[in-house]
C-alpha cells in the first residue's frame, strides 16, 4: 500500500474503535441502570434495539446519499454526530427527570453517527489499493474488537477507580475520540466512489440468488455477535454471580480480546486460508460456545465459552463484506450500506430476543420451581434461556455458509 494511505487506514482503524464505544460503552453501564434508574430488562433490550434500529435506518438511507455527498463527508458527520451522542450521554441524565427519556435520546443520536461509520469506512479501505482485501478487512475490523477491550477495561477500571456513579463523566471523556478523528478524517487521503445511480446498483444486488444469501447471512452474523457481546456483562454478574470488574473483564473482555485475535490473525495470514473454510469453522465454534455457556454447570467454564465465543464470531462479519466484495466487485458503496442494514438487523434483532425471552421466563410462574430444582437464581435461569435462544444464528450462520461454501465449488 503507498505510503500516504496509511493515515487513511488510521483513521478508519480509529473510525471502528469509537463504533465500539458507540455500540459497548452503554451495555458496561446496564447494571448501573437497572439498580439506580429502574430500569427494567426489557426496556434495557430496548435501548439495545433502538441502537441497531436507528442504525439500520442510517443504513438504508445511506444507499442513496452516500454516493452523492461523498466518503469524506460522511467519515467527518459519523464521527461528530458519535461525539454529540456519547457526551449527551453523560449529561441528558442529569437535565432531563426522565431517565429513560435521556438515556434512550443519547442512544439514538450517536447510533446515527455509529450507522454512518458502519456503511462508509469499509468502502474507504475496500477503495484502497492493496494486496489482500479478505485480510485488509479482517484487519481493519480487528480495530472494532481492539476498541471494545479498551472500552470495557478503561470504563470497568474507572467505574472501580471513581464509583459507579461517576459512569457519567466516563461517557463524556469517551466523546473525545470522535472529536479527534474527526480532524483526522478531513485530512487525510480517500479515494471518493465513482458516481452511479443507486436504484440500479440496487436492483442489479437484488437480482442475485448470491447476494440476498449474503444478507441474511449478515443478519446472522450481527445476531451471533451481539447477543453475547451485548450481554455478557450483565450475564457474569447476574447470571454467574461474579463481581462486577471479574466478570466484564473474564465475559466481554476477554469476548474482545478473543474476537480481536481472530480478526487481527486472519488480516496477517488470510492469504494463505480459504475464507469459507475459516467462516465454517468460527460458525461451529460459536455453536459450541453458545451450548458451554449456557449448559456447563460450572461457572468458570461458561465464562470461558463466553470469551471463547469471540474467536468463534470474530470473522463472521468482515468476513462476508469480503466475500460480497470478491463476488460483486463492482457493488460500490451501494452493496455496503445494504450489508450494514443487514448486519444492524441482526444486531438489534439477536439482542432484543435475548431480553424479551429473559423477561419471558422470570415472570413465568414456574421460575421459583426451577430457580429451586436447578440451584440457580432466578435470574441467571432467565438471562441462559435468552442466550440459549440466540443459538439460532449461529446455527443458521454454519448452515448458510456451508451453503456459500458449495455454491462456490459448483462455480470452480
Amino acid at each position: 500500500m503507498p505510503e500516504k494511505y496509511k493515515k487513511t487506514v488510521a483513521a478508519c482503524c480509529l473510525g471502528y474503535v469509537t463504533q465500539s464505544a458507540v455500540v459497548n460503552l452503554a451495555p458496561l453501564f446496564f447494571v448501573i441502570f437497572r439498580r439506580d434508574l429502574g430500569f427494567s430488562y426489557s426496556f434495557i433490550a430496548a435501548l439495545v434495539f433502538m441502537t441497531f434500529a436507528v442504525q439500520i435506518t442510517v443504513d438504508a438511507l445511506s444507499v442513496r446519499f452516500m454516493s452523492r455527498i461523498g466518503y469524506r463527508r460522511c467519515a467527518i458527520l459519523s464521527q461528530i454526530i458519535s461525539a454529540v451522542g456519547i457526551a449527551l450521554l453523560g449529561v441528558l441524565p442529569g437535565l432531563i427527570g426522565n431517565k429513560g427519556a435521556a438515556v434512550m435520546i443519547a442512544v439514538i443520536v450517536y447510533s446515527v453517527g455509529g450507522g454512518l461509520i458502519e456503511v462508509v469506512i469499509s468502502p474507504i479501505i475496500d477503495a484502497l489499493p492493496k494486496r489482500s482485501k479478505g485480510g485488509g478487512m479482517a484487519f481493519l475490523h480487528s480495530f472494532y474488537s481492539w476498541g471494545q477491550v479498551a472500552v470495557i477495561l478503561l470504563t470497568t477500571l474507572s467505574l472501580r477507580l471513581f464509583g459507579e456513579s461517576a459512569w457519567y463523566t466516563i461517557a463524556v471523556v469517551w466523546a473525545a475520540l470522535p472529536v479527534f478523528n474527526t480532524f483526522m478524517f478531513a485530512k487525510v487521503p480517500i479515494i471518493e466512489p465513482v458516481p452511479q445511480s443507486a436504484g440500479s446498483a440496487v436492483g442489479r444486488l437484488f437480482r442475485s440468488g448470491t447476494f440476498i444469501l449474503v444478507l441474511l447471512l449478515m443478519i446472522c452474523a450481527g445476531a451471533a455477535e451481539q447477543v453475547m457481546a451485548q450481554w455478557a456483562s450483565l450475564f457474569c454478574e447476574k447470571g454467574l454471580g461474579v463481581e462486577k470488574v471479574v466478570g466484564d473483564i473474564l465475559g466481554p473482555c476477554l469476548f474482545a480480546a478473543f474476537m480481536g485475535i481472530g480478526r487481527t490473525f486472519y488480516g496477517v495470514r488470510g492469504e494463505k486460508i480459504r475464507l469459507s473454510n475459516a467462516l465454517i469453522f468460527c460458525s461451529s465454534l460459536a455453536v459450541v460456545c453458545y451450548l458451554l455457556t449456557v449448559f456447563s454447570p460450572s461457572p468458570l467454564v461458561s465464562l470461558a465459552g463466553c470469551a471463547l465465543c469471540g474467536l468463534g464470531v470474530s470473522l463472521l462479519w468482515p468476513g462476508m463484506l469480503s466475500l460480497s466484495s470478491e463476488t460483486f466487485p463492482a457493488g460500490g458503496g451501494a452493496m455496503f450500506a445494504l450489508l450494514a442494514l443487514g448486519g444492524d438487523i441482526g444486531c438489534s434483532l439477536g439482542p432484543y430476543l435475548t431480553g424479551v425471552v429473559s423477561d419471558e421466563v422470570l415472570s413465568s410462574g414456574s421460575i421459583t420451581d426451577l430457580s429451586s430444582k436447578y440451584g440457580m437464581a432466578p435470574d441467571e435461569i432467565g438471562l441462559k434461556c435468552g442466550i440459549l435462544a440466540g443459538i439460532v444464528f449461529p446455527l443458521a450462520m454454519l448452515a448458510g455458509t456451508v451453503a456459500f461454501a458449495l455454491i462456490g465449488k459448483k462455480r470452480e
